[in-house]
């Protein structure tokens, strides 16, 4: 009889003040201490501990301010990036006391060069012994614009169509050296092989970068490429470069059809769907039992003003939702908002609704729990691994993504009370079998880009 398929784990939380519940903050258990290194050092050997295969971190480069127009909500109440610590920083902050687990850092490719990406994961990667990845990102909205010198963003399908050109430049750069050039022969003299490292000579629509990268092939071949991005253009993205896709879906049915929809893209990209695995996220709240556990949740929810939803949400769309009262119908506000073409976030927000009448507010509130989409399972931590574990079955990921409900100590909750039943079930590694993130998560070494990639 065959050993079960296993799944993979990662975590996902922010270098600041909020992840996906915007009630953390407020949690009793809550420590606020992401502005220590200790606090994302726990979290890493935490994690670690539990044998997942990596953590990443997001980012957003301005503090929210398109609800009304200002900086008052978010900095009052505490929405997403009201704090937003540097990631690759954070990373190699928890890269020094770990070993195994893999690392990611959000870093966008429309507001930095693509040669500066290139070498600051490149170094994370050799500093780690091969355990990085990049969170690919186009960035969000005006705000972040603004920091950058630019009055107005790009075009969101124009942002990814220079993305397909930064991730090809990178990948030149990463790939500049083979991987013998580094000969350090004390007794000849000779340093590097010159024939063995090569300019790249890109000159492209967006991009003009000569290259070669200053620094030797990773010891996992490339950093690995993670991306989040869920409307149409970003799933072409992903079947085109990702090896991990960050997925936010409601319930199974969304997982299983997003799972499906960039499977087939990768496949139409002509590469192998086996080599980029899908993540979806879930937030676990846990209990001795599941009463109790549904009474933790409802604290955690009841912690949400209506307004920092609503923050997070007009950040994220780019639109000012403070013009329409709380009141609103939010049928009232998607029907003015069609002829704008109405984003990504708030189509998905509307079909997971499946007929439900909500105003603004209550959207609000909703949107503050769990950023609309992360389903939020409750339970005992045999009820947790029952979920995941039917989950996985059923092909809604290939991963799940552990989104916390308050920091640092749901991760201890998870990796004492569920990752044991997980790796009792065999569904989970109970030891690391390789160093790199590469190895964790069955990835082939990538073969060098050619020009016409």
């Amino acid at each position: 009889m065959s050993e079960p398929k296993q799944l993979h784990l990662a975590g996902f939380f922010s270098a600041g003040n909020v992840t996906h519940a915007h009630g953390a903050w407020r949690h009793a258990r809550a420590t606020n201490g992401f502005l220590t290194k200790e606090y994302y050092q726990h979290i890493a050997r935490t994690l670690e501990r539990g044998k997942f295969d990596l953590l990443f971190l997001p980012d957003a480069l301005a503090v929210e301010d398109s609800y009304g127009d200002n900086l008052e909500t978010g900095l009052r109440y505490g929405g997403q990036c009201a704090v937003a610590l540097e990631p690759a920083t954070v990373v190699a902050t928890m890269a020094a006391v770990t070993e195994r687990l893999g690392l990611g850092a959000t870093i966008s490719t429309t507001y930095y060069p693509p040669y500066h990406v290139a070498r600051q994961i490149a170094s994370l990667d050799q500093l780690s012994g091969g355990r990085i990845s990049w969170n690919v990102v186009t960035s969000l909205n005006n705000a972040e614009a603004r920091n950058f010198g630019f009055d107005q963003h790009l075009e969101h399908d124009t942002r990814y169509d220079r993305a397909d050109e930064f991730l090809k430049v990178v990948r030149k750069l990463w790939n500049s050296w083979d991987a013998d050039a580094l000969v350090l022969d004390k007794a000849s003299g000779q340093f590097a092989d010159p024939g063995k490292v090569r300019y790249i000579d890109h000159r492209g629509k967006w991009l003009n970068v000569r290259g070669p990268l200053q620094i030797p092939r990773s010891p996992q071949g490339e950093p690995v490429i993670l991306q989040a991005g869920l409307s149409e253009r970003g799933k072409r993205f992903a079947g085109r470069w990702a090896e991990g896709v960050f997925s936010i879906a409601p319930n199974l049915a969304f997982m299983q059809s997003t799972y499906r929809d960039i499977k087939a893209q990768v496949a139409a990209a002509g590469r192998d769907p086996d080599q980029t695995k899908i993540f979806t996220a879930v937030m676990p709240v846990l209990g001795e039992t599941e009463a109790i556990a549904r009474e933790r949740l409802e604290y955690l929810n009841a912690l949400v003003h209506p307004e920092v939803g609503l923050s997070t949400l007009s950040s994220h769309v780019g639109i000012n939702l403070a013009v329409y009262p709380l009141d609103t119908p939010i049928t009232e506000v998607l029907r003015d908002l069609k002829e704008r073409n109405i984003p990504t976030q708030l189509q998905m927000f509307a079909q997971a609704m499946q007929g439900e009448t909500l105003t603004l507010g209550e959207m609000g509130r909703r949107y503050g729990t769990n950023v609309g989409f992360v389903p939020q399972w409750v339970g005992t931590g045999e009820q947790i691994a029952d979920q995941i574990e039917t989950h996985f079955k059923a092909g809604a990921a290939d991963g799940f993504i552990i989104s916390p409900a308050f920091l640092p100590g749901a991760y201890d909750e998870f990796v004492d009370q569920v990752v044991p039943v997980l790796q009792a079930r065999g569904l989970f590694r109970t030891e690391y079998e390789g160093r790199t993130l590469r190895s964790h998560l069955g990835l082939r070494e990538p073969q060098a880009p050619g020009e016409n990639t």
